[in-house]
């Protein structure tokens, strides 16, 4: 099923997890800030899937279905398609791409590297930006996941890093809402990781 709601989307990976199924689910990428996705993505039964990396793909829909995505359009033989922008496979199916480390080339500064107002962490703002010698918490986008190697960095929950209780704990772990400012401004929703040990 293409881009099912989430409410069908989150009933499908509850019911393949809890069955120890394998599976191959395409949805969008916002589907893992959400409570019921982000603990299976941080205790490595979830992850995406290879390929689908940026941008937006195109689905072939029926003929009763509304053409109000942003692009749409209808091909010579009349059959119709949407494009629908931050879509990702979710799986618990490995492939060897999953397994190659990130290469790191930035080294931690304060000024480059500021700390959110509720949080032990830094912000980092892209993935390829992840500072090689920082051993702490960072705060990375949800686009992170792309790159994800669970041999190279750990997910966390942004729960335990509350300077404060003023900053309820929240069921999702993640660095979400206003909770994640910086001097005030909010940023937009973050995974919370850390580099592993080398072994």
């Amino acid at each position: 099923m293409t881009n099912p709601p989430f409410s069908l989307f989150r009933e499908f990976v509850e019911q393949l997890i809890h069955y120890e199924k394998q599976f191959l689910i395409i949805g969008n990428m916002n589907a893992t800030t959400y409570k019921e996705i982000f603990p299976l993505i941080k205790d490595n039964k979830l992850w995406y899937g290879a390929s689908i990396k940026s941008g937006d793909r195109e689905f072939g829909v029926p003929e009763h279905y509304p053409l109000t995505a942003a692009t749409s359009r209808v091909d010579s033989s009349g059959n119709r398609y949407v494009r629908v922008k931050g879509v990702r496979w979710f799986t618990n199916l490995d492939y060897p791409q999953r397994h190659e480390d990130l290469i790191l080339y930035k080294r931690y500064s304060p000024k480059e590297y500021p700390k959110y107002d509720n949080y032990d962490a830094i912000n980092v703002d892209k993935t390829a930006e992840i500072p090689m010698d920082w051993d702490g918490a960072m705060g990375v986008p949800i686009s992170f996941l792309d790159k994800h190697n669970p041999e190279q960095f750990e997910i966390i929950s942004a729960n335990d890093l509350r300077l404060n209780d003023r900053v309820p704990v929240k069921s999702h772990g993640l660095i979400k809402d206003k909770d994640g400012s910086i001097d005030g401004k909010p940023k937009y929703v973050r995974i919370v990781i850390r580099h592993k040990e080398e072994s």
